[in-house]
């Protein structure tokens, strides 16, 4: 028996699971999931595990592209990743991916790999997502039942930072807390936002993958937990009029591997920013525009990323300055880090943070200087044309197809998969007669 499947034994013994759940996150960010007894998931950890490769071959209703034989594909489990499954005293879960050459289109391996980049560099990444979701006083009987629309919300006098909101409810709350907490998931807070049944969680932060995987485990679990509760939790980016969209930050920090010590600061710069962090965030200004279907990669998304919904439309930055899409917080030394403000809620975490890494990898090479720090207010200012985002979908996805640097950081294969299938969701949008067709034409023209 290898060292890995003995740590694989291990941690199911000290979990005293009878019982593991194993899931692929395929590119929507779903824990696409199956279960098995513990001396079969040991057996697999040792083994191999194989699972469908028609999680790249379908969209997120599961509709397949057409072609291909949906074979099963090799996959590993991670030992690193088992964690204490929330809903059962004797079950775990564990994340698995596919292998390599067919891995090279899983947003986890490429952040895995441009994890082991940052490590020859002498950095480690700590991380941590902020998610808005809305909850809703709803079930999938009674959201089809109302064809999706005049929906109930959860905690309807809900305000932002609302006591209300948290005296009333906060036994649930504190279960969803404590859900997280069941796997290892942590939050730094918790509290509500604008709109109807709007909460926000900020996760802790997090060493390399354990951070996205967080954000991941947050995500789907917080779904189930609602529905065990007779509630919906909704991530979409922009799911009214009525309200701005949900966020779905990202804190970075880097660390040096030798002595643990914060990279991002420089005692003797006026601003406290190392030179390394302004090459970062060069990097990432040049390649966000171009890359930016990695992290705003729905449809709905781009329905946030207009003006007046409190986010940004343009790769710009500032310090301490909330209307910039690169926000930097240098507090003090040791929580000096940037806060990329661009993803929604319904990113998937895996990209949004390779995209990040992977650009900011490029900055650092490529000595990429930023431009002067904004200090105005950038949702109200005119974007430079050269820094303005793509307005939808389809055009993202064009350039992040024609861009040099996104191949050379995450290879053509992926970059292919990932492209034609954001083209698959637009044209799946794109022959939709919306509500808002009929009640502008019908009667008119």
């Amino acid at each position: 028996m290898s060292s890995a499947t003995d740590r694989f034994k291990t941690r199911l013994e000290q979990l005293s699971a009878r019982n593991v759940h194993i899931g692929l996150v395929d590119g929507e960010g779903i824990f696409r999931h199956k279960v098995v007894e513990a001396d079969k998931a040991v057996k697999l950890a040792g083994d191999g595990y194989r699972f469908c490769e028609v999680v790249y071959a379908w969209d997120i209703a599961e509709r397949t592209y057409g072609g291909g034989t949906f074979i099963d594909r090799p996959a590993s489990l991670d030992p690193e990743s088992i964690r204490a499954y929330p809903f059962a005293a004797d079950e775990a879960l564990c994340i698995a991916d596919f292998d390599l050459p067919f891995g090279t289109r899983s947003p986890r391996n490429q952040l895995r790999r441009l994890l082991d980049e940052l490590g020859e560099l002498g950095f480690d990444a700590h991380a941590a997502f902020e998610f808005e979701f809305f909850v809703f006083d709803e079930t999938p009987d009674s959201l089809r039942a109302k064809n999706f629309r005049d929906l109930d919300s959860f905690a309807k006098n809900n305000r932002t930072y609302s006591l209300q909101t948290a005296a009333v409810h906060g036994d649930l709350l504190a279960g969803l807390k404590q859900t997280m907490a069941t796997m290892d998931v942590h939050l730094d807070a918790m509290h509500t936002e604008l709109g109807p049944g709007c909460l926000e969680a900020p996760l802790v932060h997090a060493k390399g993958i354990k951070a996205a995987d967080d954000a991941v485990l947050f995500k789907n679990f917080a779904k189930a937990y609602f529905l065990r509760n007779g509630l919906m939790a909704g991530f979409m980016s922009k799911w009214s009029n009525d309200f701005p969209g949900q966020s779905g930050h990202l804190h970075l920090s880097l660390t040096n591997r030798a002595d643990g010590g914060p990279t991002f600061y420089d005692a003797a710069a006026p601003d406290g920013l190392s030179q390394t962090m302004r090459h970062f965030i060069g990097g990432v200004l040049a390649l966000m525009p171009e890359t930016l279907a990695l992290c705003s990669h729905t449809v709905n998304a781009y329905k946030r990323l207009v003006p007046g919904a409190w986010a940004p439309t343009a790769a710009t930055w500032g310090i301490q300055n909330r209307t910039c899409a690169v926000r930097v917080m240098n507090d003090s030394p040791s929580v000096t880090r940037l806060e990329f403000r661009v993803p929604s809620a319904d990113t998937n975490p895996y990209l949004s943070l390779a995209m990040l890494l992977g650009a900011g990898l490029w900055g650092l090479r490529h000595e990429i200087e930023p431009p002067a720090p904004r200090e105005d207010d950038c949702y109200a200012a005119e974007p430079d044309p050269t820094a303005r985002f793509p307005r939808d979908l389809v055009e993202a996805a064009d350039r992040l197809d024609a861009s040099t640097p996104a191949r050379e950081i995450l290879g053509d294969t992926f970059v292919d998969t990932f492209v034609h299938a954001r083209r698959m969701e637009a044209a799946a949008y794109a022959g939709q007669i919306t509500e808002w067709e009929l009640k502008r034409y019908l009667e008119v023209v």
